[in-house]
This record gives structure tokens, C-alpha cells and sequence, in this order.
């Protein structure tokens, strides 16, 4: 389990190493590393998703290590509260960002002709916490939708006991 704390409150999150253990171990290390500390929420869009794991209050994208393979084909689903690794239109390149669902989006899953966003946990604690950022105003910034206008920080993740 992963414990974040952010300035708007905390979440937990139950990672799944049995149907997405590439995406897990890959997720583990960066939270080991500290990455994800100081960095902020840079994608809010309500009824859909918040995304993080990249970048930092200056826009500014960290540099992550190699991609990693798409677990799309696990059989977890997008559903609210659920966590997945994000990426380009590029199957194989999730590295460091991920996004929280915030409601069921189905059409994220893995289907035909449709390979899909990895599933690699939920949200067990906190979910009010994500509630709370899906409701920042948002806008654009250095050439990005959907920012918030206030920054929303990760201020630390870290592995917690079950």
C-alpha cells in the first residue's frame, strides 16, 4: 500500500502485484525514489480523472526512467476510485504518471481494437481527498488543459503497512 499526502488530505492506495506486477514494481520504485514527492496534480477534469506523477510546480516534466510494458490486458477495470497508469497514444509508454478515476470509465478499458489504460490498484482510504481536488478550478497553463489553477502538491508517497 501507498500512502500520499497532499495539500488537499490523504489517500491510500492497494496496488495489485498479481494482475499488474510491471506496472506495480515500476509504480514501487518511483515512490522509493521519492519522485513523486514535490511534484503536483497537472490534470483535473471532473466526472473523468486526475492525473499526476510528473511534474513539478514549475511545469517542469521530470525525468522518469524507461516505459514499461501496458498491463491494459489484466482484466481490472476503470472504474471510480481506481488507479492507472497514464500515457502517450503510444501503447508501451506509461512511466511515471498515473490518474485516479473518478467515475466508471469503461471506455479506458482493454476491448477491441481499443488496448486500453492499465488498472494497477484503488483508492482504499481517501477518496474524499480526490473528490476534493476533482473540484479545483482549472485552466490552462504552459500550453496545458485542465490544470488547476491552484497548485495541488504531492508532498510525499510513501509505502505503508497493510
Amino acid at each position: 500500500m501507498v500512502r500520499f499526502e497532499t495539500t488537499h488530505g490523504g489517500f491510500t492506495l492497494d496496488l495489485d502485484a498479481e494482475k499488474a506486477p510491471e506496472s506495480v514494481a515500476n509504480f514501487l520504485q518511483y515512490v522509493d525514489d521519492g519522485f513523486f514527492d514535490s511534484t503536483i496534480f497537472h490534470r483535473v477534469i471532473p466526472g473523468f480523472m486526475v492525473q499526476g506523477g510528473g511534474m513539478t510546480v514549475d511545469f517542469d516534466q521530470k525525468k522518469g526512467r524507461a516505459a514499461i510494458k501496458n498491463e491494459a490486458k489484466n482484466g481490472l477495470k476503470n472504474d471510480r476510485g481506481t488507479v492507472a497508469m497514464a500515457r502517450t497514444n503510444e501503447i508501451n509508454s506509461a512511466t511515471s504518471q498515473f490518474f485516479i478515476n473518478l467515475s466508471d470509465n469503461d471506455f479506458l478499458n482493454n476491448s477491441p481494437g481499443n488496448f486500453g489504460y492499465a488498472v494497477f490498484g484503488k483508492v482504499v482510504e481517501g477518496m474524499d481527498t480526490i473528490d476534493r481536488i476533482a473540484k479545483e478550478r482549472t485552466g490552462n497553463r504552459n500550453g496545458h488543459s485542465d490544470v488547476p489553477v491552484a497548485d495541488v502538491m504531492i508532498n510525499s508517497a510513501k509505502r505503508v503497512e497493510a
